[in-house]
């Protein structure tokens, strides 16, 4: 699952409080910021229903504060205590922000998959209609057939009754003959089609269930590789699909990977050892804070890290390339501690099968 929609509220609000200590604003509004941005906090109603434990902590944040105001503590606590509630609200803004647009995608995905089972399900109905179709004939042709050696039976009759009847008519009789002979081996052909045409009809059948099974096969795989992209929150991009490993997974400033970190990489060992189709390229990032040298050796570490880590794990090395871009191609502003943490990650672009990613 992504790492940033992962990070538990206690966590985040640690970073956003240590983060954001050095740079308050001006400490005679920043108890009126604080009420102001809880209030428009309170009155959107994403926030109220998707980030309520946020919310609440942020709440209580501010209760202090007032409590600090009103009992006539030193400006300087209450201005801190002001400033935890407000970055708090912002927390809740965000998770619920990304909490909205995880069900928007979800929601997305899984209107796509029943359009394709309903294809497939008509491409199968089809095929059993066309089955059923061919049944049809060949057991026209099968009583044409029948039809055909009765009428053969009765000629032999008439013919052995000429032949009692006198010498004079034998001529006539070998005539009936013949033409006995030639019913019998017109009766005999229909035979044979009829024959023919039952074993089109059964292979049609045969033909059908395997194109039933081949559906329900490929909805099963669809389905378990849908789940296990969903695990790990991928995101569809032209490139492939991105799965995104954010900072908390390192240690600041360093490229070893903690426990969690070496969870989630097992999880993507264990996906791309069932898709052997698929190549990874392992891309590191880091936000704009510190000299650019020190950012892009920092991103080629992680990313370098991440790609042992697979390799570790049994992924061959030939199917892994990776890359630091430093603090290049940010997704969020690194004007706001949310924003620079966005910006220090990992993403990993897994290929669509033949393994081609294109390059940025």
């Amino acid at each position: 699952m992504n790492n940033f929609y992962a990070i538990k509220p206690l966590a985040l609000l640690v970073a956003a409080v240590l983060t954001g200590c050095s740079s308050m604003p001006d400490r005679n509004s920043m108890l009126e910021q604080a009420r102001a941005d809880y209030s428009n906090a309170q009155a959107n109603p994403q926030v109220v229903t998707l980030a309520a434990g946020e919310l609440r902590t942020a709440s209580d944040s501010l209760d202090r504060a007032n409590a600090a105001s009103n009992k006539g503590e030193k400006a300087a606590t209450v201005d801190h205590l002001a400033y935890v509630a407000k970055q708090q609200v912002g927390i809740a803004q965000e998770t619920a922000r990304q909490k909205g647009a995880e069900a928007s995608v979800a929601s997305a995905g899984a209107e796509r998959d029943r359009i394709r089972l309903d294809a497939r399900t008509r491409e199968a109905d089809a095929a059993g209609q066309k089955a059923e179709y061919a049944q049809r004939q060949a057991e026209a042709s099968q009583r044409n057939a029948q039809a055909s050696q009765l009428q053969s039976q009765e000629s032999q009759r008439q013919a052995e009754a000429s032949q009692r009847d006198a010498m004079a008519s034998q001529r006539q009789s070998e005539a009936s003959q013949r033409n006995s002979e030639a019913s019998q081996a017109q009766s005999e052909a229909s035979q044979r089609q009829a024959m023919t045409e039952r074993q089109a009809a059964t292979d049609a059948q045969v033909s059908a269930a395997v194109s039933r099974q081949s559906a329900l096969d490929a909805e099963g795989r669809s389905r378990q590789l849908e789940a296990l992209l969903g695990e790990m929150a991928a995101r569809k991009t032209e490139r492939g699909m991105v799965i995104t490993l954010g900072d908390v997974l390192f240690d600041t400033n360093q490229s070893q990977l903690r426990t969690g970190g070496i969870r989630s990489v097992e999880k993507l060992a264990s996906f791309v050892k069932q898709y052997p189709g698929r190549n990874l390229m392992i891309e590191g990032f880091t936000d704009s804070v510190g000299s650019d040298g020190r950012n892009q050796q920092l991103s080629d570490d992680r990313a370098g890290s991440v790609r042992t880590a697979l390799l570790g794990m049994g992924v061959g090395s030939e199917r892994m390339t990776s890359r630091g871009y430093g603090e290049s191609f940010p997704v969020a502003g690194n004007d706001t501690p949310a924003g620079r943490q966005q910006n220090r990650r990992v993403e990993i672009i897994v290929s669509e099968d033949g393994g081609v990613i294109s390059p940025r």
